[in-house]
């Protein structure tokens, strides 16, 4: 088995696309936005979104939520730890070697809590 998608919730689609196109800018990802909703980044085995909750209600992060990235070596985690940053992402970990991954930890502008690790 492997995951299908995920999707994280937004209550700025703006903002948050301006983030993750930045954050995802040189991966060879596909930007595609079925509706006004919803944002896609798909590439090869790989499908993550961000939505407005379908509800109408204001989108939360969970709490003990988080998504993983693997982003390739050490210098590629501390590069998209540093740009997350300059997005205006906040850091919830530095990069640094955590067991037998090196990785870092960042919010999205929705509070969502991203792992980026080689």
């Amino acid at each position: 088995m492997k995951m299908n998608y995920f999707v994280l919730g937004t209550n700025d689609m703006r903002a948050s696309k301006a983030f993750y196109d930045g954050l995802f800018a040189g991966a060879g990802l596909q930007t595609m936005s079925p509706s006004d909703r919803m944002t896609y980044w798909l590439g090869e085995d790989f499908a993550f979104a961000i939505a407005t909750p379908f509800d109408e209600a204001p989108a939360t992060n969970g709490n003990g939520t988080m998504v993983g990235f693997s982003v390739g070596a050490k210098e590629d985690v501390e590069r998209m730890h540093g740009l997350a940053l300059e997005l205006g992402g906040t850091c919830e970990g530095a990069p640094g070697q955590r067991g037998p991954k090196f990785s870092a930890y960042v919010r999205d502008l929705d509070g969502n809590k991203l792992c980026l690790s080689d």
